[in-house]
């Protein structure tokens, strides 16, 4: 790919962000704020220009106006010495009227333009026509010349009402114009009432009404009521985040809720267990003790058949005592004891130890776990029973050939995530949410003490960590497993 192109394409990406960023500035509040101010000043600015032409059309038509009138008067004037002339033989007369007929060309020639538009070319050649024939006719006369004296009057007759018809219509334009000034004020009016329509629908729709919809689910979240808030493409981009903070939220709370309450279920049944198992932990070790003593003492008299059933009196007597040991691990509250674990070393501490499990369930173990990964935060004890518990009850849902996986890797700048995978039968989500609870088990009777995951799930938490599943029916189960990294431990357990 040539400079060229990549050129191209970098200004492409850059005309798409500019594109999305506009669209995104529009579609918020600070946009239509500034649309509305926008639309406010032009709309102002173009009816501003707007009342200044028309106040200055009617000016210039008042001044024009004005020049008509003169230019009737005038004519009216000189009709007035060419009376005089007829009546009492007044030659001075003529003369004065010459001088107003100077007058009257001369304001003919600066209205000619403008007459043309008012009355059109052809009525302003007419007038002209008359005014050039009055003149002449009364030049003539100036001179000593013969001019029929109807003549002249009638000439003057026509051009008087020619001028008087010119500056009606003239009037009439003004008097229009006039009126249309005070279109100006209503037009102001409506654009003010119509931008307010507008602002108050936006703050009504755009920001009230959501925020209605945010006050109605802050009270059912107050009821306990966790579910989100619809968001709408028509909402403000502010709004819309404002929402989905708010749908995040929500979502934290509910999900804190459930861990809540599963914390004081734990605490009620381990406050329960725990004094179950210490009275039952010395009735069990004095059968295992007796049964032992048995055994030994008696060992020549008793037959194959009473050995036998010594033996399945310390078997059970021994998973009774195993029953009691994670009774007691799972009442074990507050901040134990940690240090600072190479996550690669427990987990490979764990494989040793099932080693011959994994033998003799045909199964293939893989751990991905670099080395590089940071020290976690925990007790090499009780970091091996929650990976233990993890990695047999995988192994026991696998069928033979099938396949067991750890992987661990940096989940965020404070924990460490080990993903623990089997491709067994999958757990039905029916049930997920109840795998962790005490003495829940999907085993057969006699199989499994319903413990191992309870257990796992209050060490977990009691190391600040947190523990979820991911199954399907027939795509097996995904465990994932968050501890703290050495820092975030060290502050979670208030150490230095």
């Amino acid at each position: 790919m040539g400079e060229a192109e990549m050129g191209k394409i970098a200004a492409m990406r850059g005309i798409q962000r500019l594109v999305a960023s506009s669209g995104d500035f529009f579609h918020s509040i600070k946009g239509k704020i500034f649309i509305l101010f926008a639309v406010t000043f032009l709309s102002i600015g173009v009816l501003a220009g707007l009342n200044y032409w028309s106040l200055s059309t009617v000016s210039q038509r008042l001044l024009l106006g004005e020049k008509y009138d003169d230019l009737l008067n005038n004519i009216l004037e000189v009709r007035r010495y060419e009376k005089n002339y007829f009546f009492y033989n007044d030659a001075k007369s003529l003369s004065e009227g010459i001088v107003y007929l100077e007058r009257i060309n001369a304001l003919a020639g600066e209205l000619a333009e403008d007459m043309t538009m008012l009355a059109g070319s052809e009525q302003q050649k007419k007038f002209m026509d008359l005014l050039y024939h009055y003149d002449q006719a009364m030049r003539v006369l100036a001179k000593g010349g013969e001019a029929g004296q109807q003549t002249l009057r009638n000439l003057g007759k026509v051009l008087t009402e020619a001028a008087d018809d010119i500056r009606r219509q003239k009037r009439e334009r003004a008097h229009k114009a006039l009126k249309q000034t005070h279109i100006m004020p209503v037009a102001f009016l409506s654009i003010f009432l119509l931008l307010m329509a507008l602002v108050i629908k936006l703050i009504s729709q755009g920001v009230l009404r959501p925020l209605g919809m945010v006050a109605a689910g802050t009270a059912r979240v107050g009821r306990g009521d966790f579910s989100p808030i619809a968001t709408g493409a028509e909402q403000l981009s502010e709004i819309a985040s404002f929402i989905r903070a708010f749908n995040r939220m929500s979502h934290e709370l509910a999900v804190n809720q459930e861990h809540l309450l599963q914390a004081r279920k734990m605490a009620a049944l381990g406050t329960f267990t725990a004094g179950i198992a210490h009275e039952l932990n010395n009735p069990i070790n004095n059968v295992l003790l007796s049964a032992e003593g048995l055994r030994e003492d008696y060992k020549e008299n008793i037959d194959a058949d009473g050995q036998e059933m010594i033996d399945d009196i310390m078997q059970q007597a021994e998973r009774a005592s195993d029953i009691v040991r994670n009774l007691l691990d799972f009442s074990r509250t507050g901040h134990p004891a940690s240090e600072g674990l190479c996550p690669a070393k427990v987990v490979e501490s764990i494989l040793n130890l099932l080693k011959n499990q994994v033998i003799l369930s045909g199964v293939v173990l893989h751990a991905d776990v670099p080395e590089t990964l940071p020290d976690i935060c925990g007790d090499l004890r009780s970091l091996q029973q929650i990976f233990m518990n993890l990695l047999l009850n995988a192994i026991q849902a696998t069928p033979r050939g099938g396949t067991v996986s750890v992987c661990a890797h940096e989940a965020d700048a404070n924990m460490v995530a080990f993903d623990i995978c089997d491709t067994g039968p999958g757990i039905p989500e029916s049930i997920q949410e109840h795998i962790f609870e005490p003495f829940f088990s999907t085993k057969e009777v006699g199989k499994g003490t319903g413990l191992g995951l309870a257990v796992t799930y209050a060490l977990v938490h009691r190391y600040e960590g947190q523990i979820s599943v991911r199954s399907s029916l027939g795509q097996g189960a995904v465990f994932t497993v968050l501890l703290p990294r050495v820092g975030g431990c060290l502050q979670a357990t208030g150490k230095e």
